[in-house]
């Protein structure tokens, strides 16, 4: 594994670590401006949209695992594809809303 890969995979664990306790400013703090995110349903979204949706979710308590199905870099750019497995729940929840 090269110095680079291990260094995104560090991204992602820390990542991981502060959406679990609540730090939005961490994330963003890890999101380049240009980041382009492609989810599932959805038509690809920015920082921003990112952004709004986090600060909207500041209330929820976060478990998940995020699993890196491929890492791939080329020179001065890369890419990853992941699998995340979320569960989300809201102040005073029975029951946790879960997202994979």
């Amino acid at each position: 594994m090269t110095d680079d890969e291990r260094a995104i995979r560090d991204l992602v664990a820390t990542w991981m670590d502060a959406s679990r306790a609540g730090d939005v400013e961490t994330v963003l703090g890890l999101i380049a401006d240009d980041v382009v995110f492609m989810v599932p349903g959805r038509e690809p979204f920015g920082k921003e949209v990112f952004s709004a949706a986090a600060r909207g979710m500041k209330d929820l308590r976060m478990e998940g695992t995020s699993e890196i199905r491929e890492l791939c870099v080329l020179g001065d750019w890369a890419y990853l594809s992941s699998h995340i497995d979320i569960s989300l729940t809201p102040p005073g929840a029975a029951a946790p809303l879960r997202r994979q």
